[in-house]
């Protein structure tokens, strides 16, 4: 990928996420967040929290019936459940983020792929995408009650003709989703497999996290002026953080 038109180019911080674990950490207002795929079968599932206000969080009915649309991908936002944007996805090579599925849950991973401990594995356990994210919440005193629906980066569902959902599968390798917040966030990720994924063997990608200063919006922007919805969403960040530094 060349030069982004979203960020400066200069990187903050990176680091690798090993496919199957978990990560979380404070993303400031004005970031962004990129996630390189370095294998195929990459899922992270993503789930976020307002980080000076935990009881406001990302809403995914609100962010498909706002958008119109049944999944997230390049122009599209993360809604919060107070309508305003969480973060935006100015890029997404991989063109379909799923947001119907949730997490993996530890009965889905056993069935799919068996049992891996800790104790017989270590960090080669098996892991579900609802452990992990519970796990890193936990430090922030959130639990499986404040959980809600996730966003799963790069990782596509299709309807067959009953309305069943199946995992389709894909090589992501070096495939590039960014995500540009809009407000101070504490995000809580899981590269566990997708709850749908048909694998004969836990082989989560490795994803590569790296942090850059966002760009300023420019006048004409690709998410915030996706449509109507959008626009209202960003004019109550814009109020909000207006009256907040009062």
């Amino acid at each position: 990928m060349g030069l982004s038109n979203y960020h400066n180019n200069q990187t903050l911080w990176t680091e690798v996420l090993p496919g199957g674990h978990h990560w979380s950490g404070r993303i400031q207002k004005g970031a962004l967040l990129q996630f390189k795929a370095l294998s195929a079968h990459a899922n992270v599932s993503l789930f976020c929290v307002h980080a000076d206000d935990k009881l406001e969080r990302f809403n995914m009915p609100d962010s498909l019936k706002g958008q119109h649309t049944a999944f997230l991908s390049t122009g599209n936002v993360l809604y919060s459940d107070l309508g305003r944007v969480m973060a935006s996805i100015v890029t997404d090579e991989h063109g379909w983020n799923d947001t119907l599925c949730g997490a993996s849950r530890p009965e889905q991973i056993k069935k799919q792929f068996g049992t891996r401990t800790f104790q017989d594995a270590r960090n080669q356990m098996y892991q579900s995408g609802v452990d992990g994210l519970l796990v890193e919440m936990a430090k922030f005193s959130l639990d499986q009650s404040d959980l809600s629906a996730t966003v799963n980066l790069f990782s596509k569902v299709a309807p067959d003709a009953t309305g069943k959902l199946s995992y389709v599968t894909a090589d992501n390798s070096d495939q590039i989703v960014e995500l540009r917040f809009e407000m101070d966030c504490l995000v809580f990720l899981s590269a566990a497999p997708h709850a749908l994924d048909s694998s004969a063997s836990y082989s989560p990608a490795d994803i590569q996290l790296s942090l850059f200063k966002a760009n300023p919006l420019s006048e004409s922007d690709i998410c915030r002026d996706a449509c109507p919805q959008n626009q209202r969403a960003f004019a109550n960040n814009a109020r909000y953080y207006a009256l907040s530094s009062i």
